[in-house]
């Protein structure tokens, strides 16, 4: 049997549907799992045990016929018997009957619902990974959404016990801080870099109160400006600089808090159960961390949203954020 996923968007949004691929292996364990993703998000799966095989296609790019019609190939090929589509356009909707698939899910009310063999409400007010969750109810899966949780390679966690001893940390106890942004975000115009002078207040806030505590940045593919930026202010910053994702998990895994904004590291620090502070600017923290009533009682309370009040990320005052870190 194989089960085909349409999961557009970026990492962030891959993470938040492990859990929807965690329970379809769960439901059907004798299943290829597939999903097309675009290229940006490829990285994800090496986080992710749940998948067969990353077919990849840009949903957002101005995709020829031909292009089109190798994925449909792709797809008609594999004979697949299901397909859940977090897409809602006409088009996805288009591309998923003409693949033939028996049984089409995805969410009712967008210009693809007419495709669709089951569509299911799409309740927008909730936390996204158990917005995904709810396409299984097509299936007739109605268990509650289990918890982010991510698979990290062992070569990983033994790159990352590595720059530890590089940096000269222990195994737990020290802070990351990830406080850039994609360059998709930066070109859409979205807010989510937090100003470098208010990390550098709530550093050396860190630096003394608990001058022991080691405090590390992590440098990611496009955050050179940001992280030099600090450095020139501080220079004798732990800066870490993970080259894949898996390396990036291992690495939160062993911090004691994350210290992020709105991001993909953000949602990895959920799966590894590292104690998270998220900012915010324009986006809604209860739409993308989960709530302490879906949470066990041993997490409640590790992962923290806090939101500008004007919906821009720099206006949050970092005394806020100190509050939050110091208990007032």
């Amino acid at each position: 049997m194989r089960i085909l996923c349409l999961v557009p968007g970026g990492i962030g949004d891959q993470i938040l549907f492990f859990p929807t691929l965690s329970d379809l292996q769960q439901f059907y364990p004798n299943a290829e799992i597939d999903v097309v993703v675009e290229p940006r998000s490829k990285s994800a799966y090496r986080v992710c045990k749940s998948v067969h095989d990353v077919i990849l296609y840009d949903f957002k790019a101005q995709n020829s016929l031909a292009d089109l019609g190798n994925l449909l190939g792709i797809l008609r090929d594999r004979e697949y018997e299901i397909v859940l589509s977090l897409g809602q356009r006409w088009g996805v909707g288009l591309l998923l009957w003409l693949t033939g698939i028996p049984n089409r899910i995805g969410y009712a009310g967008g210009g693809g619902e007419w495709f669709l063999t089951q569509p299911v409400p799409l309740k927008t007010e909730q936390y996204a990974a158990q917005m995904y969750h709810d396409l299984l109810q097509g299936l007739e899966i109605n268990t509650p959404c289990p918890e982010l949780t991510v698979s990290v390679p062992k070569k990983d966690i033994e790159w990352a016990e590595a720059e530890q001893k590089r940096l000269g940390v222990p195994g737990s106890g020290y802070v990351l801080i990830h406080g850039g942004s994609s360059e998709l975000a930066r070109e859409k115009g979205i807010d989510k870099i937090y100003p470098v002078g208010n990390w550098v207040k709530i550093i050396q806030s860190f630096q003394q109160r608990q001058p022991e505590l080691p405090l590390v940045v992590v440098r990611g593919p496009d955050d050179d400006a940001f992280v030099q930026s600090l450095v020139n202010i501080l220079p004798n910053l732990k800066i870490a600089k993970p080259d894949d994702i898996g390396k990036l998990a291992a690495l939160i895994a062993g911090a004691s808090l994350m210290l992020c904004t709105d991001s993909a590291p953000m949602h990895l620090s959920v799966a590894v159960q590292t104690y998270t502070l998220a900012l915010f600017g324009p986006t809604d923290p209860q739409k993308l961390l989960p709530t302490d009533t879906s949470l066990p009682e041993a997490l409640r309370g590790r992962f923290v949203g806090i939101k500008s009040p004007t919906n821009k990320i720099g206006d949050i005052p970092p005394e806020k954020i100190l509050e939050q870190v110091w208990g007032g």
